[in-house]
């Protein structure tokens, strides 16, 4: 590490060195003092270092909020003094001319506020025992080995409004009931994986919707004569996303059909001889990290729950009705103002969780505050990264980086191909930083306007230029959750094998192939719509079909009995 941190250093003020040699040649002082004062030119090659930047050291540190104040860093240095003092007065900058300014945003501000709230929320029905109450009136209708893969998969559907909550409630809920059904931990902690991120992606109501909103409308400052809302492009821009809804297919049809494939099959047979080899029983593996105290947590009536829930989905409905208008709900939702209704939608279901909470006497004020502030306090890394990746977004605009990107790519990417090309290379960052949030703010600001200006710098009629727009957006979404699923250091990965207690790199190991079959999949059905013309009611089906095959072609469901040493009896009879 200390190796890394000096490169990175030598590396980084050899940049500020380099571009000074290149801006005060001894030719002329006078240009070069004019330059110092002006920054560099608007649209030039220069315009690409900051999020260069931000993705290098993203990728070789792993550390995504560090690569992103080095990419405002070295941004605020170029739009300013190109100096060798302008380097540390930039420094400043960094923070009082853009990381401040995009806090202060009014739309920015509306997105904290509302995922906080939300936050809030989930901490409260959390702790006061709502949540595991709707798991829990679920659950008391399982028996078998498939009704408990079944219900873990759709629990994410109910937990969908943020994916931390999913992968924590639904792990730690699950767990004891798929522990005596003698479903492996890591098809448990893939369970859960798999249907956290994905769910939240695509639900109209979540914490991802007010980062994922900002950051489409952060592009679409770049974009001249461009009025669709950027709740309306992220509602149009779903049925491109292949991956979240053939995960979702992937993970309920794995669990109906009771099958594995891959290492997933493997961890699945070790389970079975760990009946009768305790050296094979990974179960405690967590135990001196995690206190399992689900006897202590408190289980509540479902409704604690679901009422407010209810009420935040019913409460933006109700906003973006409110604020729009239309006479159909495209244009309803086209003109609404999203930023009120998630506003109001949040903090209507914080006030009836709090109200619920208070009058049921589920917990004291003291407790109820806590559990708030600690729901809140887990939307904290998030929220940083967005600040950062909207202040990164500000310096791309000013140093026109989406100009120059489109001097260059504008006559030589086609248009179809580029949704692909941006599904790979998102799942490729996200993959390497471990970062889904992360890789959106950094990629959405330079995608989207990209394929706007392509689609009218190329005469594509208007109707495909803002399909290619959707399904840009859905593939910096998509490959987002995909590279991010198959991290090793992605925090929803880490969470879930910790709710789950199962070993991290036992998790990944198994997962991997899952999300590799998906991802794969959804290449081919972006390129097979946009670039073969296929239609998409052709395109889902044969996605279905292929799925299907592939997991009754390489799943099996293995014997117990064939791992049962001789003379003694099957490690499972009935639950299989």
């Amino acid at each position: 590490m200390k190796r890394k941190t000096l490169f990175l250093v030598a590396s980084f003020f050899t940049l500020f060195l380099f571009i000074n040699l290149g801006y005060a040649s001894p030719d002329t002082a006078a240009a070069a003092q004019e330059t110092a004062k002006t920054g560099i030119e608007t649209g030039s090659w220069w315009s690409i270092v900051p999020p260069l930047v931000a993705i290098g050291i993203a990728l070789i540190f792993r550390q995504v909020l560090f690569a992103l104040f080095l990419g405002i860093w070295s941004g605020a240095f170029l739009a300013g003094d190109l100096s060798f003092g302008g380097a540390f007065t930039s420094f400043f900058t960094a923070l009082s001319g853009y990381i401040v300014p995009a806090i202060a945003d009014t739309s920015h501000m509306s997105i904290v506020v509302f995922t906080l709230l939300i936050g809030g929320m989930v901490g409260i029905i959390t702790d006061n025992g709502g949540t595991r109450g709707v798991i829990k009136a679920i659950t008391r209708f399982v028996r078998t080995k498939v009704h408990g893969q079944l219900m873990t998969s759709l629990m994410g559907f109910i937990v969908f409004f943020d994916d931390y909550a999913n992968t924590m409630v639904v792990g730690n809920t699950m767990r004891p009931l798929t522990d005596k059904l003698r479903i492996s931990r890591a098809k448990l902690a893939y369970l859960v994986d798999a249907t956290a991120a994905p769910v939240a992606t695509v639900a109209l109501v979540s914490t991802w919707i007010g980062a994922m909103v900002g950051f489409i409308a952060d592009a679409e400052a770049k974009m001249p004569n461009f009025n669709e809302s950027a709740y309306a492009v992220f509602v149009n821009s779903l049925p491109y996303n292949f991956y979240a809804f053939f995960t979702i297919l992937f993970v309920i049809l794995i669990a109906w059909s009771g099958r594995d494939f891959a290492t997933m099959l493997t961890a699945r047979i070790n389970l079975y001889k760990a009946k009768h080899n305790p050296e094979l029983d990974t179960y405690n593996l967590w135990k001196d990290k995690i206190k399992d105290d689900e006897e202590t947590k408190k289980v509540t009536h479902w409704s604690n729950a679901a009422l407010p829930i209810l009420t935040l989905i019913f409460g933006t409905v109700a906003g973006l009705v409110i604020t729009g208008s239309g006479d159909s709900i495209q244009s309803i939702i086209e003109t609404a103002d999203s930023y009120k209704a998630l506003l109001w939608g949040s903090l209507i279901s914080i006030a009836v969780a709090i109200v619920m909470t208070l009058s049921k006497k589920l917990l004291e004020i003291e407790d109820m505050l806590e559990g708030m502030m600690e729901g809140m306090h887990t939307m904290f890394d998030g929220l940083l990264i967005l600040v950062m990746a909207w202040a990164l977004s500000a310096i791309t605009v000013e140093l026109g980086t989406a100009d120059y990107l489109m001097s260059v790519f504008g006559e030589t990417i086609n248009a179809y191909w580029l949704p692909s090309i941006v599904l790979l290379l998102s799942a490729l960052t996200a993959f390497a930083t471990g970062s889904s949030w992360g890789t959106m703010g950094i990629l959405m600001p330079l995608v989207v306007p990209l394929a706007w200006e392509i689609g009218n710098n190329t005469g594509l009629p208007f109707e495909i230029t803002h399909e290619i727009i959707y399904a840009s957006v859905s593939s910096v979404l998509a490959g987002s959750v995909w590279g991010d699923h198959c991290s090793p250091i992605s925090d929803t990965t880490i969470l879930s094998s910790i709710a789950t207690q199962c070993d991290h790199v036992e998790h990944v190991n198994t997962q991997l192939p899952y999300a590799m079959t998906v991802g794969t999949i959804s290449i081919a059905s972006m390129i097979g719509m946009l670039v073969l013309g296929i239609p998409w009611w052709i395109i889902y089906p044969a996605g279905v079909v292929i799925i299907v095959a592939i997991i009754f072609k390489f799943g099996k469901i293995p014997d117990p009995e064939e791992y049962a040493p001789e003379g003694k009896e099957a490690a499972m009879t009935s639950l299989d």
